[in-house]
């Protein structure tokens, strides 16, 4: 898998080359995982109600084709976009988030943080009272609340055509998470937002983005 770092690009014209990139693709076209930051902007999944952007102000609202309901994108946060045949990687679409999650746990793990997954809520999840303890999330939240004691810390939203894929992940390293409050982050009203930076962990946005590039390509490797 070739690795592309992109630096900071505009949103649209990075989701509409990868959309050419992938209809252009075929069966020997070697696999790319594309590394990029972007400008401030909410991002809406195909099926994404418009009821959860709550407050845009002037920072665009973009409608796309990838999964999944409305998200930020902005300076200080990794966002990677795997370019994958799944068929010659051999992958099912569930296994291929599965991996996409677990890219991102190994990544949180190599600066001591552990992450959560929540069932029926993709993406990944800290405990920002407690992100370097490792018991595990068991039983119903307290109050009935889904997200109590829990912050999202990455979102993923794939698109799969002709069994490849494109989109991807963002993992927050170290930004501005004040627009997460004008949304209701992936369709969850209530649900908090956090950086490795609001736990307490010093990191630069590269050297995370060299770890999460490093985890992805080994987990996404084909087959033996």
């Amino acid at each position: 898998m070739e690795l592309r770092h992109l630096g900071r690009v505009p949103y649209e014209p990075t989701v509409e080359a990868m959309r050419a990139w992938t209809e252009a693709r075929g069966p020997g076209t070697a696999d790319e995982l594309w590394l990029c930051e972007h400008p401030p902007v909410f991002t809406q999944g195909q099926a994404g109600r418009p009821e959860h952007v709550l407050d845009p102000g002037d920072i665009p609202v973009v409608a796309t084709n990838r999964g999944g309901q409305v998200t930020y994108h902005g300076p200080g946060q990794v966002v990677a976009y795997p370019l994958l045949d799944l068929r010659r990687a051999g992958f099912f679409v569930k296994e291929y988030v599965h991996r996409l999650e677990e890219a991102v746990l190994r990544t949180l793990a190599d600066w001591g943080v552990t992450g959560h997954r929540v069932a029926g809520a993709p993406g990944v999840y800290v405990r920002p009272d407690d992100p370097h303890g490792h018991a595990a999330l068991h039983g119903p939240r307290p109050g009935n609340d889904p997200w109590a004691g829990l912050a999202k810390i990455a979102a993923l939203g794939i698109k799969v055509h002709r069994h490849c894929t494109y989109h991807g992940l963002a993992l927050n390293v170290a930004m501005d998470l004040s627009p997460f409050l004008r949304i209701n982050p992936c369709g969850y009203a209530g649900l908090r937002t956090v950086d490795l930076a609001t736990i307490g962990v010093t990191a630069d946005p590269a050297e995370v983005g060299d770890a999460l590039a490093d985890h992805l390509r080994r987990l996404l490797a084909p087959r033996a």
